[in-house]
């Protein structure tokens, strides 16, 4: 299929389009304001999360943080426990490290320029997009997930999830489609589209402002178009996890530098080795430290990607008066505060329920 759309055609996707998400909208919290900086902390957020999430997430930070100079300023561990819970947490370091270079290039103003924009660690293209056309009203482009599938099926893409056939054909209609006003309100529309709509099980054609345009509709092929791209095998991860208190002070340890939560406080976590039997292992060492398992405490389940985890958590005891690194006692009532892993904060609640 041509990926050409003559201008009569965009002013018609515009047209019906905008008309639905005028009418149809979501009220959510960040399409109230035109403040470069907390549409951008909202965008950050909903990559990979549920906007139902985000909301209360995106209140809680700008409150904290309300502009670029106050999330520069902070000490990386409040930053990372404001972000607690919402996974990914190099967003939250590729924010901070923006907002330094927003105070140190721009006297702490957002730029409004493209260049400006996608020169800040951790902006790529659809961020820039996103941000120069609903803050500034600038003529730029946006693909996220909900725009291809949107794309896909409107115009029949048959190149799969992920692939650089799809990913330049997507683009080249984001720039096509584009109006010079009123960017940021057709972005939006997009969006909204696919999150509601549009959507990837079951999508609602019937009440779909594009129905009658959309080629996959006509072809019968709604269902399989965008196509996937080739699933990772799922991992399979058997964990233990210590809860060892002293007094009202809890033990936890610092993550690695590098790799994945990079940084971020867990509670003792071991990984059961697929050859080992049974999850309760009497005494643990770790780097110079002892740890006791002793009563069962619960069992939860936790996902991250591709892995899914089943985690099984005791109470402990350690007889180690001086601990090494990564491992530091933290006050039980402070443990909110810090940043926790999603799965340390999962233990934590269910131990407070």
């Amino acid at each position: 299929m041509p990926l050409e759309v003559s201008a009569s055609a965009a002013r018609a996707l515009r047209r019906e389009l905008v008309a639905w998400y005028r009418r149809a909208r979501r009220d959510l919290p960040w399409r109230r304001t035109r403040d470069p900086y907390a549409i951008w902390i909202s965008e950050a957020m909903l990559q990979q999360t549920r906007v139902e999430t985000v909301v209360d997430y995106w209140q809680r930070f700008l409150a904290r943080f309300p502009d670029a100079a106050a999330l520069a300023s902070a000490p990386e561990d409040e930053v990372l426990g404001a972000w607690s819970g919402l996974g990914y947490y190099r967003r939250a370091r590729n924010l901070q490290a923006a907002a330094r270079a927003i105070v140190e290039r721009h006297a702490g103003l957002f730029p409004s320029g493209a260049d400006a924009v996608r020169e800040l660690p951790g902006v790529g293209p659809y961020t820039a997009g996103a941000v120069l056309s609903i803050a500034f009203d600038a003529p730029a482009p946006l693909v996220d997930g909900n725009v291809a599938r949107v794309f896909a099926r409107l115009f029949e893409l048959d190149a799969p999830i992920g692939s650089k056939v799809l990913e330049r054909e997507l683009w080249s209609l984001a720039r096509t489609l584009v109006p010079a006003r009123g960017a940021g309100e057709w972005n939006q529309a997009l969006m909204e589209l696919g999150a509601t709509l549009c959507t990837p099980r079951k999508p609602r054609c019937a009440d779909c402002p594009l129905a009658r345009r959309c080629r996959a509709r006509a072809a019968g092929r709604v269902d399989e178009l965008p196509r996937p791209k080739a699933r990772r095998a799922t991992i399979e991860v058997e964990l233990e996890i210590l809860w060892i208190e002293r007094g009202e002070r809890v033990l936890l340890a610092r993550r690695p530098d590098v790799g994945r939560m990079a940084g971020m406080l867990e509670l003792p976590t071991i990984e059961r080795a697929a050859r080992e039997e049974g999850l309760l292992h009497p005494t643990r060492h770790s780097e110079g430290a002892a740890f006791r398992a002793a009563e069962p405490l619960l069992e939860l389940r936790h996902t991250i990607t591709h892995h899914r985890i089943r985690a099984s958590v005791f109470a402990g005891r350690t007889s180690a008066r001086v601990l090494p690194r990564p491992y530091a006692w933290h006050a039980r009532r402070e443990l909110r505060s810090l940043p926790l892993t999603g799965l340390s904060k999962k233990v934590l609640r269910a131990l407070d329920s």
